[in-house]
């Protein structure tokens, strides 16, 4: 059940860092990490806690997936978020961000604004560990 009002979940970690993020959510896309392209959200407290396990927003194919910033959103809203992070994984394991996913992350960071609602990040993950791309990182967030 999802938390409401705010409150972190218990044993949450402080997610202060693109690589603390990566590791927090590679075990959450399993299997489909080489599938499918997943995108989830995770909507945080003032102090970059967890306020629930990151929510799966979208699934889509080997190729793509197709993500709505209402979406994104929603549980964010719902749990009262300072802020968020957001991340899909790329089945092919090719790590850069393709126009789409360019334009989709200026597109939430947008509606982020609109809400009041921080995006820290987003993150590009592969079945390969010790890769990922952080948007926060490369000066797009």
């Amino acid at each position: 059940m999802a938390q409401r009002g705010g409150h972190p979940m218990k044993s949450a970690p402080e997610l202060t860092s693109s690589s603390c993020v990566a590791t927090y959510l590679r075990p959450r896309f399993g299997r489909r990490m080489r599938l499918q392209e997943c995108f989830v959200v995770i909507p945080l407290d003032a102090r970059n806690k967890p306020l629930r396990k990151p929510i799966l927003v979208a699934i889509g194919s080997a190729a793509s997936v197709d993500v709505h910033p209402r979406d994104v959103f929603r549980d964010a809203v719902k749990t009262n978020a300072v802020s968020i992070i957001i991340a899909h994984n790329h089945p092919s394991g090719v790590i850069e961000p393709s126009f789409d996913d360019i334009s989709l992350t200026e597109r939430i960071r947008k509606g982020g604004e609109l809400l009041g609602i921080k995006v820290h990040d987003h993150l590009i993950l592969t079945s390969n560990k010790s890769v990922y791309y952080s948007f926060a990182e490369h000066g797009y967030l």
